[in-house]
Formats: structure tokens, sequence, C-alpha cells
């Protein structure tokens, strides 16, 4: 029990790393707090920094989701263990620790997460944000979209697994709630296009 608790701190310390404020810092850009739409997160990064920086934010936010999860499933831990793991590192990137509780929205996280789960599940997902994103040119929108599926997708591909199930779908909950602006903006048609 302890044990399994030293895991889940230790992914949420992880998913606390903000990958955008340090990519930011590192090529002298902006902070993504006060620059663009003001959210942490690889878009916002690529508004402000272009495609180098947002590629780096992405792959940061994508790897400390999946990290933590894939070492835990790697490991044999319990099914619970290993979601909680996850949902761990996912908070994380929203509320760090580290800069003020001020974290992203955790789309890439939350990926992440579902590749270390198993690569399928993240492939699925993934190739659902592509498609949409690129069709449609916005981002939240393709996020969202993906991330209502997630929980489908880990409930088919698991074949019921319950805890993984639940876990998936209170990290897809968060993350609209996280996007609550975007919402607004996408019923009342103002939201921005990939790369304004």
């Amino acid at each position: 029990m302890v044990l399994d608790l030293i895991w889940v701190l230790l992914a949420y310390l992880l998913g606390s790393v903000s990958s955008a404020i340090i990519v930011c810092r590192l090529m002298g850009l902006p902070d993504p707090r006060t620059e663009g739409s003001g959210n942490p997160g690889a878009t916002n990064v690529l508004r402000i920094g272009g495609k180098k920086a947002a590629a780096l934010t992405l792959l940061g936010d994508m790897l400390k989701g999946y990290l933590p999860v894939a070492l835990a499933v790697w490991s044999g831990l319990a099914p619970e263990v290993i979601i909680a793991i996850g949902v761990a590192a996912f908070v994380g990137h929203l509320w760090p620790v580290f800069f003020a509780f001020q974290g992203g929205k955790g789309v890439a996280t939350e990926l992440g997460v579902l590749f270390g789960l198993h690569p399928v599940i993240g492939l699925v997902i993934a190739g659902v944000w592509l498609l949409i994103a690129k069709g449609m040119k916005i981002s939240s929108l393709a996020a969202l979209i993906a991330m209502t599926l997630a929980p489908v997708m880990v409930w088919f591909w698991t074949q019921g697994e319950l805890s993984w199930t639940l876990g998936v779908a209170m990290m897809s909950v968060m993350l609209m709630i996280r996007h609550k602006s975007n919402i607004q903006r996408l019923l009342s048609g103002e939201e921005t296009s990939i790369g304004r």
C-alpha cells in the first residue's frame, strides 16, 4: 500500500513538470501562461513559438503521462494502481505543484496515459484526434471528440476493465471542464483554428 502511494506521488510530481513553460524558457519565448490563449500547452506554444517548440512541448507532455504508466504496467502492478498512477500524472499536469498550480488542459498527457495503458488504445485515439484536427483545423474540437471516445475505446479493448474505464472517463471529464471556455467559443462559432 505504501509503495503504491509512492508510485502515485511520483507520478503526480512528474506530471507537475510543465513542458510548455520549460520549453519556452529554454528557447527564450514568452511564458505561455501570459501569451496567446494563456494555456501552457502545445497548441498555445505553437502560436507563440512555432512548430519546433510545440513539438517539444507535445512530446514532453505525452512522456510524463506515458512513462509512469508504462513502467507500472511493465512492473505488473494491479490495474487499479496503474490507472491511479495515470490519473495522478494527469492531475499533476492540470495543477502542477512546481508552477503555482497553473497547468494545461491535459490532452497530450491523457494521450500519453492511454499509450501507456496499451499502444493500440493510444494509436486509435491519436488517430481520431489527428483526423479531426486536420479536417476541421480546430484543436479543441479534435481533443474533445477524441477524449470522449477514449473511455469507450478502453472499455472495448480491455474487455470491460472497470477501473481503467472509470479512470480514463474521470480524466476526460476533467479535460472537458478545463475546455469550458473552448466549448463556449465552439458553440458561438468563435473558436480559433490551429496556428492562429
